[in-house]
This record gives structure tokens, sequence and C-alpha cells, in this order.
């Protein structure tokens, strides 16, 4: 079995730490697209990875992560979210 080659994406937070996060899914929502990262130290079959849900915007050539600060776009999101779940489980 070949295994894909993650996708490590770089990100500073508030205070200036570089944090590294492994894309695991891209998902559109309302014509917007999320990104679903996981912390990149975390361990491939852990259930207990805690993802990271960012607002992506393309800038040109490049795609920007962005926090979702609304809270209801945020719920919006996470709520699509576990409908894909919840069809996963049941194939």
């Amino acid at each position: 079995m070949e295994k894909e080659e993650k996708q490590i994406i770089e990100t500073i937070d508030e205070e200036g730490n570089v944090i590294n996060f492994e894309l695991f899914d891209i998902v559109e929502v309302d014509n917007q697209e999320y990104a679903l990262l996981l912390p990149a130290d975390t361990e491939e079959d852990s259930e207990d990875a805690e993802i990271v849900l960012m607002r992506l915007t393309q800038n040109g050539e490049d795609y920007l992560f962005e926090e979702i600060e609304d809270e209801e776009e945020f719920n919006k999101v996470e709520e699509f979210i576990k409908t894909l779940e919840d069809e996963d489980e049941e194939e």
C-alpha cells in the first residue's frame, strides 16, 4: 500500500510561535472552503487528536488560512462536518 505524502501547513499564532499542522481535508460550505488541520505531531491513528478548523481564502496563487471568529459560521461548518462523519459511520 502506497503511503500518501503529508501536506504540512505552517502557521503563526498570536504570540509569534510557529505551529505546524497536517492538512487533513478541505470541505466546502456555502461556497466557502474550510481546512481541517491536525497538529503535525499527532499520531496518525490517534482518536483523541483535536482537529483545527480554519477558513481558506485564495490570494493569487496562494491560500491563506484564517481563524473563524464568527461563532455562527464556525457552528455551521462544524455541523456540516458532523454530518459527513455520520455518513462515514453508516457505510
